[in-house]
């Protein structure tokens, strides 16, 4: 479900949204190099990522509510660590 090479807070925030969403499907991507040089790059690394997440929580909810719940369960992280997050959420069964 989640690349087993990755640094602590990349796991960190499968854990969190393992425990939070059940997802059936999540990938999390550490986009930080792409930004090195960037406005709230971090010399530490893992400050830039993208989700990918499938999970029945999502179903019958807006782009928005998906990403309220994803921001929800990563709070403390966006708000000490992440600098930015993108968000690929899904209901089961969408394309």
């Amino acid at each position: 479900m989640t690349n087993a090479s990755q640094g602590p807070v990349a796991a960190e925030i499968a854990a969190r949204l393992t425990a939070a969403l059940s997802p059936i499907c999540l990938e999390v991507i550490d986009d930080s190099e792409k930004h090195r040089g960037h406005a709230g790059h971090d010399a530490r690394g893992e400050s830039h990522f993208t989700v990918r997440i499938e999970s029945a929580a999502f179903a019958g909810q807006s782009r928005v509510a998906r990403q309220r719940l994803v921001n929800t369960a990563l709070a403390e992280l966006l708000r000490e660590r992440v600098h930015a997050l993108a968000i690929v959420a899904r209901a089961p069964g969408e394309g």
